[in-house]
């Protein structure tokens, strides 16, 4: 199964007028990364960059003006994105620029079913939120401290990072998504025997950090030892 971690960044904020400058993939094949990615910076035209999309990935329209623009690097997206599903966070955003583009050079749209979108996945698996990438890396243990602007490129790294957390964290990609093969990962090992992977996942060097805080733990133990011996509270922690 291939799939494409991807992101953007544009001049604004409306697809109808602003237009995408940056774009930035990421390979996984059955859920890992195969070190292919695709990174273009995009000519705009006419359109200037925003104040406030500059302050958020500082590309500047100086820097821009000696690239191509979408129309010419259309085929190469198209190309390696191949039958592979688009994966963003917040897809709504980055596919409604997507499909803007293609429209003007006469090109049809991104399906729906051809999308998948993290924001979403993230907000059903966490209902209380915060869910944006940055809140997603602190949650996972993801080291984003480099990330002083956004940028297409880092961005699906660490969206990829976050992504296989989400399905079920390396360990399962492993089980899942690498039958029938063998090598070693830059997180463990594995090895092949009889048609069956054997994988050796190294722990994280660091747990991730408890969600709850000292005042929440207090109000728990208040109310446990509030229900009596015969509670189901009481009795698991207590087992004799």
């Amino acid at each position: 199964m291939r799939e494409i971690i991807f992101d953007t960044e544009t001049t604004g904020l409306d697809n109808r007028a602003d237009r995408i400058i940056e774009i930035g993939g990421i390979e996984l094949f059955n859920h890992f990364p195969t070190g292919n990615v695709i990174h273009i910076f995009i000519n705009p035209g006419d359109q200037k960059v925003h104040p406030d999309a500059l302050a958020v990935h500082g590309i500047t329209d100086e820097f821009l003006k000696d690239k191509k623009p979408f129309a010419d690097v259309a085929e190469e997206i198209l190309a390696f994105f191949g039958d592979a599903k688009w994966i963003a966070h917040n897809a709504t955003f980055d596919m409604g620029f997507i499909n803007a583009e293609f429209a003007r050079i006469g090109l049809p749209p991104i399906l729906p079913e051809r999308v998948v979108d993290t924001l979403s996945m993230a907000r059903r698996k966490h209902p209380m939120g915060p869910n944006s990438l940055d809140a997603l890396c602190r949650r996972y243990g993801i080291d984003n401290s480099h990330r002083t602007k956004h940028g297409a490129l880092l961005d699906s790294e660490l969206l990829a990072e976050v992504y296989i957390e989400m399905i079920g964290g390396r360990q399962a990609a492993l089980g899942l998504g690498m039958s029938g093969q063998s090598g070693q990962t830059a997180r463990g090992e594995m090895a092949m025997e009889d048609d069956v992977v054997i994988a050796a996942v190294l722990q994280r060097p660091r747990p991730l950090p408890s969600r709850l805080n000292e005042a929440e733990a207090q109000a728990h133990q208040a109310l446990v030892a509030k229900l009596g011996e015969k509670g189901i509270w009481a009795k698991y922690a207590n087992p004799n």
